[in-house]
């Protein structure tokens, strides 16, 4: 997934939350609509989070130091997991609250066409920006399914404003059953019950955001057809016959590091030796260019050792041990 790729799909939702918060905002204080607060503060939330996706992506950029040798990719996973927790906090709780305290002490809607006109307006300026989203998203995904692709990427931003337009827009269409309910029957209990779904919409989303950059968090290997083809370069069939075991590491969503024990000849010579490492490094980068740091170890493969079992554990990517 490119970066640039999610930049603009960044700035979009940006640019289209800031426009839909100021007039959300005006709208509530003409009508009184705790739909609209609530809408007003999930706009000022999504906003906030647009923020910190880009600081995360400007931060990530950094040189690597003494101190963080494998440099800052893994910025743009904190940032988006706080994305998850102001999603949450700000956006979800808040409305859950505002929703229960209106269905507690409902009150009817003034100047009804403020709400109402708002929200068509921030229903297209939101399907704007979830189109983008999609387009950009669409140039990465492949085959895979919507669900595949945000359970799988390692670029965390597009899936995150995918997720968030997604939330917006069922929010708009909740936000507008509640305030329609309450004109049609007089009934402020319904503009109420439309902030509590939305509130609960948006916590769902923070979840669902929350365990997936968890995982990228934690560290996430690198994906199946990537592993496919580092092992095809690996081996070439004369000094490195085979892979032993392999472990893979996202440090960033462009930066990977490999690691892998390689089997050799046990009578190759160290110049040898040291030439098929360099040139398996050399066939990586070429087959997975984010393979950005590499640690070959050769070794000498034992089959008997193999067959008892007193190898090294068999990495999930490894179909050897030894």
């Amino acid at each position: 997934m490119s970066a640039s790729g999610g930049t603009k799909a960044i700035v979009a939702a940006l640019a289209a939350n800031l426009a839909i918060a100021v007039a959300k905002f005006v709208a509530f204080l003409f009508s009184g609509s705790s739909s609209m607060l609530a809408e007003s503060v999930h706009s000022v939330a999504d906003s906030g989070n647009q923020g910190l996706l880009l600081l995360g992506g400007k931060k990530s950029q950094r040189e690597a130091t003494p101190q963080h040798p494998f440099g800052y990719g893994r910025e743009r996973y904190i940032y988006a997991f706080l994305v998850s927790i102001v999603l949450f906090s700000v956006g979800g709780m808040f409305a859950v609250y505002e929703g229960y305290e209106k269905i507690l002490h409902p009150h009817a809607l003034e100047a009804w066409y403020w709400p109402v006109g708002v929200l068509v307006f921030a229903i297209i300026a939101e399907g704007f920006s979830f189109r983008t989203a999609i387009k950009e998203s669409n140039e990465s995904r492949g085959e895979l399914t919507w669900t595949q692709f945000v359970r799988r990427a390692k670029a965390p931003e597009l899936p995150v404003v995918l997720l968030e337009d997604l939330g917006a827009l069922v929010g708009l269409v909740l936000a507008l059953f509640g305030v329609g309910l309450t004109l049609a029957t007089g009934d402020g209990v319904w503009d109420g019950i439309g902030t509590l779904c939305i509130g609960i919409l948006l916590i769902g989303i923070a979840i669902v955001l929350a365990a997936e950059t968890k995982s990228l968090l934690l560290g996430e290997a690198a994906g199946t057809d990537q592993v496919e083809k580092i092992k095809a370069a690996v081996v070439d069939g004369e000094t490195v016959t085979r892979i032993i075991h392999m472990r893979t590491l996202h440090l960033g969503p462009e930066e990977l590091l490999v690691a892998a024990k390689i089997a050799v000849q046990h009578d190759d010579t160290a110049t040898e030796v040291a030439n098929a490492i360099n040139a398996a490094e050399s066939r990586i980068r070429e087959a997975v260019p984010i393979a950005r740091v590499i640690y070959l170890e050769p070794d000498i493969f034992n089959e008997a050792a193999a067959a008892t079992g007193s190898n090294p554990a068999k990495a999930p990517d490894a179909p050897e041990t030894s």
